[in-house]
């Protein structure tokens, strides 16, 4: 019986990547279909996969998959066939390949079976997520988005607006997608006929949430077929301008793509403009948040004063400190209730005032 999880260090796992000298493609996908037996089809799947060195981070559920990895060149068509192969609802599945990419994204494989692909803390048995709002592609988003009687809905968190976003877009002000959702249909609802379009990164939170919005009696629901990633792709492709400006947050090694050069958010330190994710060196915090060279100098790389103090500690007693804390180490903190966002709080307030009157 092949293992069929990782057993062996992440720091290893990480060195042994980085010297790899074959390219490889950081490629995301996701598709909505019944799957009668996840665990199996996982296990099937990370064989599969294992064999063609594919790294990165694979969801699986009842209601379909959804996954972000990396694939040496060489190995690229047999990882896309192996994908076909698995179900048939998955033969031809859309591959959003990575638009600002050195290949370094991921370095492990880990795929799990979850209740669902993309938490959405719906219970209505009503709700069918295939009846979803119409795509759009590139040209098709230039030309709509212009016009008066339409409303740009980002379906993304907080953090990831704040570096980048469609312009004219709208934030919807929450930390998880659950909480968008009705969030979302509130904020719109004197607007049920009007062109009420959603975005995401790739594509999975806006196609859910269009089906949502229909469900929820907006009549003209659109979203953006393969998200910010297939939108730029096509854009430049096609010669079209990009609407979308300042960087696409990601959630890899990269954390964020460049799409254009505009930097539209602040060091949360200084305020100074900064698009620059981290994650807080200290190992009793590891908050991301945004950090210019200069405050990453400052702060040895830690969001705080307090936290580069508990960072230089001896380990005995860092460890002390942490025991008991509620949070944690936490690779990605959502929140938005921290001190250190006060500038950007700020910003956001000012920019939220300018879009209230939709």
């Amino acid at each position: 019986m092949p293992v069929l999880h990782n057993r062996i260090s992440n720091e290893e796992l990480k060195q042994r990547m980085l010297a790899e000298t074959e390219p490889r493609k950081t490629v995301s996908f996701y598709k909505y279909f019944n799957i009668a037996e996840p665990q199996q089809f996982r296990d099937d799947l990370y064989i599969a996969f294992e064999k063609l060195k594919v790294f990165g981070r694979i969801y699986i559920a009842a209601e379909g998959i959804n996954g972000q990895v990396s694939v040496p060149e060489s190995n690229y068509e047999a990882f896309r066939d192996a994908l076909y192969q698995s179900a048939p609802e998955l033969n031809g599945i859309r591959m959003n390949i990575a638009v600002d990419d050195d290949g370094k994204s991921f370095w492990v494989l880990r795929m799990k079976v979850r209740p669902k692909i993309v938490a959405d803390g719906i219970d209505d048995p009503n709700f069918d997520p295939a009846k979803t709002g119409t795509y759009l592609k590139a040209a098709e988003y230039n030309e709509l988005s212009k016009k008066p009687d339409t409303i740009i809905v980002d379906m993304r968190n907080h953090y990831e607006y704040e570096v980048g976003h469609f312009k004219n877009a709208i934030e919807v002000p929450s930390d998880t997608f659950r909480d968008q959702l009705p969030m979302a249909a509130d904020m719109l609802k004197e607007h049920k006929d009007k062109n009420i379009i959603m975005y995401c990164t790739g594509g999975i939170r806006c196609e859910k949430a269009s089906a949502y919005m229909l469900h929820n009696g907006f009549k003209n629901v659109f979203h953006v077929e393969g998200g910010i990633i297939e939108y730029t792709r096509k854009a430049k492709e096609q010669g079209l301008p990009v609407e979308f400006i300042g960087k696409n947050f990601v959630f890899d090694e990269r954390l964020g793509e460049r799409i254009t050069d505009d930097i539209i958010a602040q060091c949360h330190t200084c305020g100074k403009p900064c698009d620059a994710h981290t994650n807080c060196k200290n190992d009793g915090c590891h908050l991301l948040f945004i950090q210019c060279e200069e405050c990453s100098a400052a702060l040895e790389g830690c969001c705080s004063e307090g936290c580069k103090e508990e960072k230089n500690l001896p380990e005995e007693e860092q460890r002390a400190r942490r025991a008991g804390r509620e949070n944690g180490p936490m690779i990605f903190n959502k929140s938005k209730d921290h001190p250190l966002r006060k500038h950007r709080d700020e910003w956001k307030q000012e920019r939220t005032e300018n879009t209230s009157t939709l």
